[in-house]
Parts: structure tokens; C-alpha cells; sequence
């Protein structure tokens, strides 16, 4: 195939994509959501300290609350709206969103603000997070159809990855010159404007079919069986899991070694996390042409060996240039984790029968937020009694290897979305409503 047929048949894609009217409003919907959320990420932890002069306890509670939401609802929300249509829940998390978090600053205002109210803000919050996150992915074959996958996952990851770049900085100036609670009421209009996109929507899903005598707890165990069974799941998930905990001992570290050990300053680590923003939102965006070139479960394993050398320079970093070549790989090590999201959330949604995918996308969720939980308390015991160069080496061998659950799986020598692999169901049961 010549390079202008391929770009030909990209450019039809994307008018294909952008000529959905539901598809517009989705990314018009996540552009308003992404930003604001990536505001409340500086803001919520600001306003505890600033205006109410919380301890480094009361802070943590509030980070706990986001993870405990995925620990706890994820699996039941799965098997939840799997009974159910989607887009209706996205809004409806919305709303709950803008009014548990437009309540902060009208509380301040009336000088009634407790730290006991922002725990429970954060707690709705992390509740909404989950049911809009597993019903948006749920939803999304159902709107662009399964051929549009790669393209339309890539586009909305691509807001997301832009907006984790540039929301701390703009959070940062109006918690500057607005105040805290004011930035939080700048998030709650933006799910306002998500969930008034989304009501828009054209496109009309097919009610999900519920068996009779159905059950919660039996529903959830089938979609935990399922992932777990799947010859592609099952590595996903496992791969997936490994890339999370080796990450998280990195991000956790990074700021102690640079900061602590190297006395570089506060501006080395936001140098170092833009750098990773950069390589996200290189990996995402180009997801697309680099499965069209290297073929789709091939590029997973290609760029997983190409990354290795990278990853052992982080370890690396020092005064002087090395933090500047630290720096820069960890920029080709986020690369990859960007496009293997693309990618990997592409295979689920493509191999996962309709009347499962809330519940396999929650499975994901769950194992996956609850591996950067563990993660992230483990690290600092790690950091404590072995110190933080050698973390972030552990961390750097684990990167190395988390990939390797893909390479032994059918996923390796996978070209398109739709190549045959052993144990691949029929077709008409992964396209089954």
C-alpha cells in the first residue's frame, strides 16, 4: 500500500468520525470534563490546605477517598449498567459532579466550609468517576461502531492527555489570583457543560437485555470470569496490572530524588512530569499511525522492547545533563504507556460481547486503580528502608518486563483488530447485545 492511499483512507476515517453527531459531542463533552477534573486534582488538595489548614492526615483522607470510589462501587457499577443504557448515567454523574462540587465554594462563601464536607465531596466525586469512566467506555462501540475504535479512543485520549499537561498550570493561576474554591466551581460548570453535551446526543443505544432472575453479586463474578478467561484479557489485564505498580513506585519516587536527594528544586519535578505529559500525548495522538505501520498487537511488543534502555536511564539522573537525558526518557517510556492505552482499550471494546462490557471495563478499573493504590502506599515503605535510587531501579527492571504478559499471549502477532487467534469466540457472540 503507497504512503497517499494510506493517508487517504486516515483522512476518510476521521471525516467518517467527526461526521458522527455523537461522537462531536462526546469529545466536545470530555474536553469541557477532562480539563475540569485536572483542575479539582490541584484545587481539591489546595483548598484543604490553605483554607482550612488541614494536616498532612486530613490531606491523605481525601486522596484515600478517590481510590476507595473504584474499590468499592467499581464492580457493582459494572454489572449495573450493564442492565441499562449509558448515556443517561454519563449525564447523571455529571450533574452529581457539578452539584457536590459547586456546593464547596457556596458553603465558603457562607464562611460553613468543614473539612468533613470535602471528604464527602470527594467521595460523590470518586463515585461519579467511576459509573461516567466505565459507562463512557461501555457506550463508545455502541456510538462509533467497532471499526472506529483505534481512531475515536485515540482522539479522546489525546483530550485527556493535553489536559493532565496544561490543567495543573491553569489551576495553579486561578487558585493564584481566584482562590481555591473558586477553581473548584470552574469544574463544577464544566461537568455542567459535559452533561448538556451528552443530553444532545442523537444517537439512541439499544436497551441491554436482562436475564430473568438476575442477581448483582453472580453478574459481577460472570464479567470477572470472563476477563479473566479471555485469551486477550487476561494478559491485558495482567500487563496492565504490572505497568501500574512498577509506574506508580516511579512517579512516587521521582519527586524524592530529585527534591530530596539531588537538591534541585521544586521546578525539576514539574520539568520531569511535563516531559511525561509531552510523551503521552505523543503516544496517543499518533497511536493510529504507528498500528497502521508496525500492525496493531505487534506495535505493543515492538515499542515495549525498544523502551527497555530508556527506562534504566531514569534511575540515572543526576545534576548537570543527566536530568535533562532522565527527563527525556521517561518522556519515551510515557510514550509507550499512552499508545498501549490507546491500543489495548481498543482490543477490549473490540473482543468483549455488548451485554459485558460494563462489567468487563469495571474489572479493569478495579484491578488496575487498585494496583496504583497498592503501589503507591508500598513505595513509600520501599523508599524508607531501601531508599529511593533503589525504587526507582525496582521500578525500572519491573518496567522492563510488564510487557512481557503480551508477548506470550495472541496479542503479539495480531496486525489488525481483527485477526484470528486461538480461542477467539464466534462473531456473532462478541457483536451479541
Amino acid at each position: 500500500m503507497t504512503v497517499t492511499s494510506t493517508r487517504d483512507e486516515e483522512q476518510k476515517a476521521s471525516k467518517k468520525l467527526w461526521s458522527n453527531q455523537g461522537f462531536r459531542r462526546l469529545f466536545a463533552a470530555a474536553t469541557f470534563s477532562h480539563m475540569g477534573s485536572e483542575i479539582t486534582f490541584v484545587a481539591m488538595p489546595l483548598v484543604a490546605v490553605i483554607v482550612l489548614d488541614a494536616s498532612a492526615a486530613e490531606v491523605g483522607a481525601l486522596w484515600m477517598l478517590k481510590f476507595v470510589a473504584f474499590l468499592t462501587v467499581g464492580l457493582p457499577a459494572g454489572a449495573l449498567l450493564d442492565r441499562t443504557r449509558k448515556r443517561w448515567v454519563m449525564v447523571s454523574a455529571d450533574v452529581g459532579r457539578a452539584i457536590a462540587l459547586g456546593s464547596v465554594p457556596l458553603t465558603w462563601a457562607f464562611g460553613v466550609l468543614t473539612i468533613e464536607q470535602l471528604y464527602v465531596v470527594a467521595l460523590l466525586v470518586g463515585v461519579g468517576d467511576v459509573f461516567f469512566d466505565v459507562a463512557s467506555r461501555s457506550y463508545l462501540p455502541s456510538l462509533v461502531g467497532r471499526d472506529n475504535l483505534l481512531p475515536a479512543n485515540s482522539r479522546l485520549s489525546s483530550v485527556e492527555a493535553t489536559s493532565s499537561l496544561a490543567g495543573p498550570s491553569v489551576a495553579g493561576y486561578v487558585v493564584q489570583f481566584l482562590s481555591a474554591p473558586i477553581a473548584l466551581l470552574i469544574d463544577a460548570v464544566s461537568f455542567a457543560w459535559s452533561a448538556l453535551f451528552l443530553s444532545g446526543v442523537k444517537h439512541r443505544e439499544p436497551r441491554p437485555e436482562r436475564p430473568e432472575n438476575s442477581r448483582l453479586f453472580p453478574e459481577i463474578g460472570e464479567g470477572i470470569k470472563f476477563v479473566w478467561r479471555h485469551p486477550l484479557l487476561r494478559p491485558i489485564v495482567t500487563a496492565g496490572a504490572l505497568t501500574n505498580l512498577f509506574l506508580t513506585f516511579a512517579i512516587v519516587g521521582a519527586p524524592l530524588l530529585l527534591v530530596r536527594e539531588l537538591e534541585l528544586g521544586a521546578g525539576s519535578v514539574g520539568i520531569f512530569f511535563t516531559f511525561g505529559g509531552l510523551g503521552v500525548l505523543l503516544g496517543v495522538s499518533t497511536a493510529t499511525k504507528v498500528c497502521d505501520r508496525l500492525g496493531a498487537g505487534q506495535s505493543l511488543w515492538i515499542l515495549g522492547l525498544i523502551g527497555i534502555p530508556f527506562g534504566f536511564l531514569v534511575p540515572m539522573m543526576d545534576v548537570g545533563p543527566w536530568q535533562w537525558i532522565g527527563s527525556a526518557a521517561w518522556a519515551v517510556i510515557i510514550f509507550r504507556v499512552g499508545h498501549n492505552n490507546v491500543v489495548l482499550v481498543s482490543f477490549r471494546q473490540r473482543v468483549t460481547p455488548n451485554h459485558l462490557l460494563s462489567r468487563m471495563n469495571a474489572t479493569m478499573r478495579f484491578v488496575m486503580n487498585g494496583m496504583e493504590a497498592i503501589a503507591a502506599a508500598l513505595a513509600g515503605v520501599l523508599i524508607t528502608f531501601l531508599g529511593v535510587r533503589t525504587v526507582m531501579w525496582i521500578a525500572a527492571v519491573g518496567l522492563a518486563v510488564a510487557w512481557l504478559p503480551i508477548v506470550f499471549s495472541p496479542l503479539r502477532s495480531m496486525r489488525t483488530f481483527d485477526s484470528t487467534y486461538e480461542g477467539a469466540p464466534a462473531p456473532e457472540e462478541t457483536q451479541r447485545a
